[in-house]
């Protein structure tokens, strides 16, 4: 990701629509899967500016790593600690540590190279039993300016995220959509771009409205409630709980 992304997700991502949004889903699936849990120990792979290490604190004890020295400095602005900087292709922690990985919209990037070495060095640092969350943006045919200014390389189908991780030591517990209610506005957008090709430089991450960021987040918030029992059949974004083998 281009440095400059790091400064803009940080000055944004505690009020943007899609990051309280997806802060919403995934604090409610994990409380779904350990229940009552304040006792986790918990590694966020590619851990970026600090926020999702900063919401995941309440279930556990989190410990962050990511590639680029940006990032991790603003974690520091966030008085995070507990972080390294390493590759998600090499972890830099004992095998069987954790009780839970989570790594958010990562493996995706054009730096990660193969992403089921990622998968297994995630299996790896997993004490038994343990769980892989994962977040990932759906469907290659949805890449965008976006994409090419944030080094994504590849969207994902449940079918490709399914099947790495039953090759790389996980079972599949939970693999869905996300992000569904606001997928024809953005697919407008893509569509738009392919007509009218952008001459910029930024990505879709920037402030908006205020209106804005509370109303796009209402579509999240209730995506978040239908998720706890349901999955979706399409979406902008991929997740996925596996569980050590």
């Amino acid at each position: 990701m281009e440095p400059t992304e790091y400064k803009t997700m940080y000055q944004v991502e505690d009020r943007h629509w899609w990051y309280v949004g997806m802060q919403k889903i995934t604090t409610t699936q994990i409380a779904a899967l350990y229940p009552g849990r304040t006792d986790l120990h918990i590694l966020d792979a590619g851990c970026g500016t600090g926020a999702v290490m900063d919401y995941l604190a309440p279930f556990g004890c989190v410990t962050g790593f990511d590639f680029m020295a940006e990032a991790l400095h603003f974690c520091q602005a966030r008085d995070l600690s507990r972080l390294a900087r390493a590759s998600v292709t090499h972890v830099p922690f004992a095998s069987d540590t954790f009780d839970l990985v989570t790594s958010f919209d990562v493996l995706c990037h054009r730096s990660i190279g193969d992403y089921h070495d990622a998968l297994r060095e995630f299996g790896r640092v997993l004490r038994p039993g343990g769980r892989l969350f994962l977040r990932l943006p759906a469907y290659n045919w949805l890449r965008g300016h976006h994409d090419q200014v944030v080094h994504t390389v590849r969207r994902f189908a449940a079918a490709d995220i399914q099947q790495a991780l039953a090759v790389t030591g996980f079972t599949a517990v939970r693999v869905s959509y996300a992000n569904a209610l606001l997928f024809p506005l953005v697919l407008g957008k893509r569509m738009a771009e392919r007509i009218f090709p952008s001459q910029g430089t930024a990505s879709d991450v920037h402030p908006n409205p205020p209106w804005q960021d509370k109303l796009f987040a209402r579509f999240l918030f209730a995506e978040a409630g239908w998720l706890k029992q349901h999955n979706l059949p399409f979406g902008l974004t991929l997740m996925a709980v596996g569980q050590k083998i």
